[in-house]
């Protein structure tokens, strides 16, 4: 055994909420576009999430999960917390990943105007009526412009709230530990927070403070009706469709962001897609990582991702008090036993872009495996 890799900081225990993890590594949400038609999780996904809990992850997120009927989905067969069915779906997933012994949080998610997957995808709704940047993602199953989102009014933005509580009442039926609040990336949340996605003249527009009160707004009520439930909630910089976004005031304004979250009640807070080079490229110009700032402003947990297969990497930013814990996606996919691995001294296998091509779904992964196999 390798005793070096065995003292990684990463595989010490942590603690979110009323949970104790068995570690620092935490899967990432990775969207997975794998459910059925309507947005029941199947038994394939049962078992894609299950592995990552066999392979010794402390904590599993689930992939993006929508929350209403009406707006929020972002794909073809992405799953949902909007129905009983889904209930019923998801709680096969909780309980083959309880027979390990982990947690699993649900990721709940309203794309807003990036919405390319539904029979609404052309009457998008969003903070303003302003069309997203770039291109529908192929690897999701779409494909063209986005169109131009008809602007939210305040009833809109009631039923959004309504639909958060009542998928996490729904998270806690299935049997999830708890919830995340998708405000990264460039969906709905993300929207009302990124200047240019959100020109509202209301309470919900204008300085960061108004902007991040949707998100904040969320969590309160989420925590007013669930109790000690889990919710944690997920924010970016950077998007899906603009991967150079950075929030205009910096470290100020990531101030205002992070402890507007953490006075509504949140647990933990999760940063996204600093990039690979995270130490480098989740500075701001005082020098902090983003992650570093959330910790100190909020008092809170924080999961860093950006590159954390990385192992060396992945030490720095424990070790130096950039974050709490790591998040892995694309490494988690190549390495469903990361945390094994890195136990035992052994060699990570490295990702491979073919394991989403065409689509990524958890079938295309698992023929990538087995053409792996057969070599």
């Amino acid at each position: 055994m390798n005793t070096t890799a065995t003292r990684h900081p990463a595989l010490q225990p942590a603690r979110i909420g009323r949970f104790e993890l068995a570690n620092r590594l935490t899967v990432a949400p990775m969207t997975r576009v794998s459910a059925g038609a309507d947005g029941t999780p199947t038994t394939e996904m049962a078992d894609y999430y299950a592995q990552f809990a066999r392979g010794g992850f402390g904590l599993v997120i689930t992939e993006g999960t929508y929350t209403d009927t009406t707006h929020s989905q972002g794909y073809f067969n992405q799953p949902g917390l909007a129905t009983d069915a889904h209930v019923a779906g998801w709680r096969r997933v909780t309980d083959e990943v309880h027979a390990t012994g982990t947690p699993i949080f649900a990721q709940l998610m309203h794309a807003g105007a990036i919405s390319q997957g539904n029979s609404y995808s052309a009457h998008t709704i969003a903070p303003s009526a302003t069309a997203p940047l770039g291109q529908m993602h192929e690897e999701y199953g779409g494909s063209g412009r986005w169109p131009v989102p008809r602007e939210m009014t305040s009833a809109d933005i009631d039923f959004v709230v309504a639909s958060f509580v009542d998928a996490a009442t729904r998270a806690r039926a299935a049997g999830f530990d708890g919830v995340e609040l998708h405000g990264a990336n460039g969906y709905l949340l993300d929207q009302f927070l990124t200047d240019y996605t959100n020109s509202r003249t209301d309470e919900y527009g204008g300085t960061v403070a108004n902007r991040i009160r949707l998100a904040a707004r969320i969590v309160e009520e989420i925590r007013s009706q669930l109790g000690d439930f889990v919710v944690g909630v997920r924010l970016s910089q950077t998007k899906v469709n603009d991967f150079t976004y950075r929030w205009p005031g910096g470290a100020a304004d990531a101030e205002v962001i992070f402890s507007a979250i953490a006075d509504a009640g949140a647990d933990y807070l999760h940063v996204a897609s600093e990039g690979r080079d995270f130490i480098d490229t989740a500075r701001f110009a005082d020098g902090r990582t983003i992650t570093a700032v959330a910790r100190a402003v909020s008092g809170l947990p924080v999961v860093a991702n950006g590159g954390m297969h990385d192992l060396r990497q992945a030490e720095r930013v424990l070790d130096e008090g950039h974050a709490d814990l790591l998040s892995i996606g694309r490494g988690a996919l190549a390495n469903p036993d990361l945390p094994i691995r890195l136990g035992d001294g052994a060699d990570l296998e490295r990702f491979d872009h073919a394991m989403l091509s065409p689509m990524a779904t958890i079938s295309n992964v698992r023929s990538w495996r087995a053409a792996q196999d057969a070599h």
